[in-house]
């Protein structure tokens, strides 16, 4: 495929974050095991009734929010291009011992590798599309996965914080990149991660891609689902720019000085199968 070599960059780099995660107290993996839910409160706000419904969770890492789900009574199938993220999830849930299964795929395969099953609920959150070169074929996957009547549901960070330089450390938003996808991706050589910036990675470069809220919107709709709703939020769960101001419920704002225009952190989507 033409983006062959940024996708399997990418998977090594994931490979690595997998084992730097699982240990890092932003994951809060010790916490979890020991009960506690890692959703976020949009999620469980707007994606309620997960109880007895099948689920296949896009791009699931090592499978936290896929088990939390199922800690709330979904039958979760989670899918994930990183075979160690996958081989962690695996151990998460014969640890808690909940009905989940995990499966090695990334999206472009994922169709032909997995059986013809149907699922009430198609879940996906938070810097996922940003690792995908194609959504017309992302588009097809939901559709494809989803029973009629089905739900797909998506919180993720908004297109439009991705245009912004997002090393300057005083409270401003300054625009380094473009809204709207381009050919080539953005390739950038990272060391850490958004979870432990300190850390010394072997596998450094990335490779991305922006995507424009018509082109997500227009992916959904061209595949005949139906939008229920579209939501802008001024949080994020990460910590995007250096100034952002955490909050009590673990997600990041503006602080109470910022001087500057606001724009959406994050969005959040429902859309229904026909």
């Amino acid at each position: 495929m033409k983006f062959d070599y940024a996708i399997e960059a990418n998977r090594k780099r994931w490979d690595e974050l997998a084992e730097l995660h699982f240990s890092d107290s932003d994951y809060d993996v010790k916490g979890f095991l020991e009960g506690k839910n890692l959703l976020k409160e949009l999620e469980l706000k707007e994606l309620v009734d997960v109880n007895g419904k099948s689920m296949l969770h896009l791009q699931c890492h090592f499978g936290l929010d896929s088990l939390s789900w199922a800690r709330l009574g979904a039958k979760v199938t989670g899918i994930d291009f990183s075979e160690k993220a996958i081989l962690k999830a695996q151990q998460l849930a014969k640890e808690i011992d909940v009905d989940a299964e995990f499966v090695v795929s990334d999206m472009s395969s994922l169709i032909e590798n997995m059986d013809d099953e149907k699922f009430d609920i198609v879940f996906t959150s938070y810097g996922v599309l940003y690792w995908l070169p194609d959504l017309i074929s992302w588009g097809k996957v939901i559709s494809h996965f989803l029973k009629p009547g089905g739900t797909f549901y998506i919180a993720e960070a908004h297109p439009i914080g991705n245009i912004f330089n997002d090393e300057i450390k005083e409270p401003k938003l300054e625009v380094m990149y473009d809204y709207f996808k381009q050919e080539k991706p953005h390739k950038f050589e990272e060391d850490g991660s958004y979870a432990n910036p300190d850390a010394k990675l072997e596998n450094k470069t990335e490779y991305g891609w922006n995507h424009s809220i018509g082109e997500i919107i227009n992916s959904l709709i061209d595949t005949g689902l139906e939008i229920e709703f579209f939501n802008e939020h001024e949080e994020i769960c990460w910590q995007q720019f250096p100034w952002l101001k955490l909050k009590k419920s673990g997600m990041y704002t503006y602080p109470d000085d910022f001087k500057g225009a606001k724009v959406p952190l994050t969005f959040s989507l429902m859309a229904k199968k026909k």
